[in-house]
């Protein structure tokens, strides 16, 4: 009974510590080539640890989320869930296969976004993993980095160093230009674009307030 009103309870404090967080930062987008609400599709690929306000740029996002089986995952897909936001249970470790072919179905039949964590769910902490690529290869979905910062934030001490803002601080979220990855690309070289691709926008995200301090500096 315990554990049930658990799973019941932290997935709504999730949500409301979200819609506090969402609405007391002052946000700025900045690259933003290709939004979630137009009509191609994409993979929207965040780092694990910045999960948290990925829900900001959902609203209008009629897609799938993929999430881990673990019960971590589990408090995270019923947060989406509430927030209106479909997910998919697995990853390359666990249910991968089952996943795949649900999220593959969704773009062939219901016309999805996708979203996924590239390092998720145990890491290595923000190295892009195959599973990333196989679905882009599969769907024929670009691969869409995407990084959000703010200028005062908590870092958890867990694998990935979750990241969680601090209310009334600037936030910013960079996109980075869509990645197209064919079939028969080659799987390292493919690796290597979209670790680059979510590198950058993370340097330009973590960067974003520092370079705006040294231009306040300055002048």
């Amino acid at each position: 009974m315990q554990d049930r009103f658990v799973i019941w309870l932290v997935p709504r404090l999730i949500r409301i510590a979200y819609l506090f967080l969402r609405y007391s930062i002052r946000w700025q987008d900045v690259g933003v080539p290709y939004r979630p609400e137009d009509s191609q599709r994409c993979i929207h690929a965040f780092w694990h640890a910045r999960l948290l306000m990925l829900l900001r740029i959902t609203p209008k996002w009629h897609g799938y989320m993929l999430i881990s089986e673990h019960r971590d995952g589990g408090f995270i897909s019923d947060t989406l869930n509430l927030c209106g936001v479909d997910t998919v249970r697995g990853s390359t470790t666990r249910g991968g296969a089952r996943a795949m072919l649900k999220m593959l179905r969704a773009v062939k039949n219901e016309r999805r976004h996708l979203g996924i964590t590239p390092d998720g769910p145990k890491g290595p902490r923000e190295v892009v993993q195959k599973g990333t690529i196989q679905l882009a290869m599969k769907s024929g979905l670009p691969v869409m980095p995407i990084c959000w910062a703010t200028s005062r934030c908590w870092r958890a001490n867990s694998w990935d160093r979750f990241y969680i803002p601090q209310p009334f601080s600037r936030g910013v979220f960079v996109y980075g230009e869509p990645l197209f990855i064919a079939s028969d690309d080659d799987m390292d070289e493919a690796l290597a674009r979209v670790q680059k691709g979510m590198d950058e926008v993370q340097q330009r995200a973590d960067g974003f307030f520092l370079s705006q301090q040294a231009g306040e500096v300055g002048s």
